[in-house]
């Protein structure tokens, strides 16, 4: 592909979706016919380069409609937008969703991660790509994390249109993941959100804090969340001001809960005390972790409950414009986001007057496009605003410098709606639940080898093994995998941790998350290693060295190890060390600086390869 503007020029089709997105060129110098003004003096430089946050939905907008990406629609797309096509060119390649090269209008997506794996996902590719061979008109890849754990193995169809359809099939079996790769509209309709909440009808109103309205409201409708307390949270908001939020927040000592446990009050109030504007409050929903998928049944279940914690964040941090960062893999979580959004817009709960009050925020869906790497803020706003997803180095902080340059809010979506009954039933009530240190309740994304796979609410303090006994395990546990594929493993002995971030890492063990992954002896835990291996790899950004080569390394070894070939086990156990020290040590962000300590858990915990 020329790097530089050529004479490709884009189809109809692609120049359709790209001018619906944007709107019609209004000169030559953005793509349309020239004119004699044109020749003059040009126009849209300026204007065009400060909407390149427009490259990420733009590629989408391709894609979606034609399924791949043209060099001749590059081309337009940077023209409209005063992009070099070279940087735009990395911006497409970045994304494991987007193709720079001629593919079928239909692309089948098969989760080949840590669940699915454990649920014959190898059999079921296999399966599938003898029934779609050449020829079929669909492309069978194998794909990360779908975020569809409790339901593994899974398969996402994705066929290219206007509109675009997408069907979701899980269980997948090969008769269900060709029936909705081709035909989409005919594949069977997802199950209820609720179903990934086992203590849904089971546990009393009283043990569900986060998920009590999650099949219980109809999540299209804001009024039935309103009837079941929907927006009492914000009013109390405005009536105890932005401080009285954050005090509130502080005083429950609500910490992250996407792994980095950084305390909220404190990130809240450091951006709202910044004299730079305007400011930004952005929502992390592209929880790309194996096995995580907590995010994903909240938006689908409550979706109006992240509408107005974003609002209250809005108004306690002094933004006016909120971005939701949304998994590209969650087609129906988009679907209830932008639905609610919608609603609330047109019902005055978002716009130029919230509820009356003088305050204005609304809030904008930015899609990702399958890069783990994102997960991390800094990248994360660096893909909203056009560029290749890579970390930036801090500082400075993002409550200081982060999305456009600007003081910036960022927290996933359990950490948001956690808000909403702070607000309704006090900071002192909230911190009464969970620990001294962890307070609050706490999210558990469980799957693997149990009987009921799903989200589980318990307050912070219960134990891994009250966790699973919830779950009910299978078989014979062989070892439990905390945290995701970042964090570690723990032995079957060791159920007693307490689930908290201090208990957890007094036991040498992270959180995370709430990823638990639970296998029993029928799994292959070298293989298994070898998979997650396999993800860093792949998710890399590649920006730093110490993680570009040192993932590559560890997989290597690992292969050495799995196939038994090249040097002992114990010398490239030796490597790993090394090579992991390396990564932990030196690597820019979380993803190189955790990718060995799976790998670490289970040759020290487990005796791996003993």
């Amino acid at each position: 592909m020329d790097l530089r503007f050529g004479d490709s020029k884009p189809t109809d089709e692609e120049r359709a979706a790209i001018d619906t997105l944007l709107g019609p060129p209004e000169s030559s110098w953005e793509g349309a016919d020239r004119s004699d003004a044109d020749l003059r003096w040009a126009r849209g430089g300026r204007e065009a380069r400060e909407r390149r946050d427009l490259l990420l939905p733009g590629l989408h907008a391709v894609n979606d409609r034609i399924g791949w990406i043209s060099e001749g629609a590059l081309d337009y797309l940077c023209r409209r937008l005063t992009v070099p096509p070279a940087e735009a060119y990395g911006v497409a390649t970045f994304y494991a969703m987007f193709s720079v090269k001629p593919r079928p209008a239909t692309v089948l997506h098969v989760c080949t991660d840590l669940a699915c794996a454990a649920a014959g996902a190898s059999e079921l590719c296999a399966g599938v790509e003898a029934r779609l061979g050449l020829g079929s008109g669909v492309s069978v890849e194998r794909s990360p994390c779908l975020g569809l754990c409790e339901r593994a193995p899974a398969a996402l169809a994705i066929k290219a249109g206007d509109p675009v359809r997408t069907a979701v099939s899980a269980p997948a079996t090969v008769e269900r993941a060709v029936l909705a790769a081709s035909s989409p509209d005919s594949a069977p309709e997802e199950p209820s959100a609720a179903l990934a909440v086992p203590q849904a009808g089971r546990a009393g109103p009283e043990e569900l804090v986060l998920l009590s309205r999650v099949g219980v409201v109809d999540p299209a409708s804001l009024d039935d969340y309103r009837a079941h307390g929907g927006y009492t949270a914000l009013r109390q908001a405005f009536a105890i001001g932005p401080a009285g939020v954050i005090r509130e927040v502080t005083d429950a000592g609500l910490v992250g809960r996407g792994g980095a446990a950084f305390p909220t009050g404190r990130k809240w109030q450091a951006t709202a005390s910044q004299p730079d504007h305007p400011h930004y409050l952005v929502c992390n929903a592209d929880e790309s972790e194996p096995g995580t998928f907590k995010d994903r049944v909240v938006m689908e279940g409550d979706p109006y409950s992240l509408v107005e914690s974003m609002t209250i964040a809005g108004y306690a941090v002094g933004a006016h414009k909120g971005y939701l960062y949304l998994r590209g893999e969650y087609p129906r979580a988009l679907e209830r986001m932008e639905h609610a959004i919608g609603q609330a817009r047109a019902r005055g709960l978002l716009g130029d007057d919230v509820l009356g009050q003088g305050y204005a925020f609304d809030i904008e869906i930015r899609r990702g496009a399958g890069a783990y790497i994102c997960g991390e803020e800094t990248a994360l706003f660096n893909s909203i605003e056009g560029y290749r997803g890579e970390p930036r180095s801090k500082p400075p902080f993002p409550v200081e410098k982060g999305l456009f340059g600007k003081p910036t809010a960022e927290n996933n979506v359990e950490t948001l709606v956690n808000v909403l009954p702070i607000l309704t039933m006090g900071a002192q009530a909230y911190a009464a639940i969970g620990t001294g240190k962890s307070t609050g309740p706490k999210l558990f994304c469980v799957s693997g080898s149990v009987d009921r796979p799903g989200i589980y609410e318990l307050p912070f303090g219960a134990t891994l093994g009250e966790l699973l006994d919830l779950a009910g395990v299978r078989k014979r546990l062989r070892a439990v995998l905390l945290g995701g594929a970042a964090g570690g493993f723990v032995r079957p002995d060791e159920l007693d941790i307490p689930l908290t971030f201090e208990g957890t890492r007094e036991a040498g063990a992270t959180l995370g998350s709430g990823v638990v992954l639970a296998f029993d002896d029928t799994v292959p835990l070298p293989r298994l290693l070898l998979r997650i291996a396999e993800f860093f790899r792949d998710e890399s950004c590649g920006q730093c060295v110490p993680c570009r080569v040192g993932t590559v390394r560890q997989e290597e070894a690992l292969h050495r190890i799995v196939d038994r070939t090249g040097a002992a086990a114990a010398s490239d156990i030796a490597l790993l060390r090394e090579v992991g020290r390396a990564m932990k040590d030196a690597s820019i962000c979380g993803l190189g600086q955790t990718a060995w300590n799976a790998v670490e858990s289970a040759i020290d915990r487990l005796g791996a390869y003993e």
